[in-house]
């Protein structure tokens, strides 16, 4: 499949992943191109799976939710996967997962108001999955990278 992608198609993706409100006739005159075909571009890259969705970044702290914090899941056995993960889909604190090697099956991430709200998250959701036999809970006290990943110069 990315074989399929040319030079235009990687720029414009990375400046659409730098700023996805970035308007396509802005792009088009970025890369000497009209915004029509941006639009086609873009139509072949979401056809093709490769843009599945645009996501507003928000300040969470701005909204009162001062801890983000990575959960380290460990389940009875590996088989139960698909079962607790779809059981932590459900929370909505749960803001991102993922199935690893390692000492985890599961990492989280968690976004909560306060240590409280955490706990509570913790105690009263998480912990009675069926299926997770312990967690660890690691706090985020600040986050000094969060980018995108370099398209352009991968080659």
């Amino acid at each position: 499949m990315n074989n399929k992608l040319d030079k235009l198609d990687r720029e414009i993706l990375s400046l659409l992943m730098e700023d996805a409100n970035m308007a396509f006739t802005e792009i088009g005159k970025k890369l000497y191109v009209s915004g029509g075909t941006v639009h086609v571009r873009m139509k072949k890259l979401r056809q093709m799976g490769i843009v599945k969705h645009a996501h507003l970044v928000v300040d969470h702290t701005k909204l009162g939710y001062d801890i983000a914090a990575f959960l380290g899941i460990y389940l009875n056995k590996s088989s139960l996967y698909e079962e607790v993960a779809y059981q932590l889909q459900k929370i909505p604190e749960i803001v991102g997962a993922h199935y690893t090697t390692g000492n985890y099956s599961i990492f989280a991430k968690i976004i909560c108001r306060d240590t409280k709200h955490l706990r509570k998250v913790l105690h009263d959701k998480i912990q009675k999955i069926s299926g997770i036999q312990r967690t660890e809970t690691f706090i985020s006290l600040e986050e000094s990278i969060n980018r995108p990943i370099n398209i352009i110069d991968d080659e």
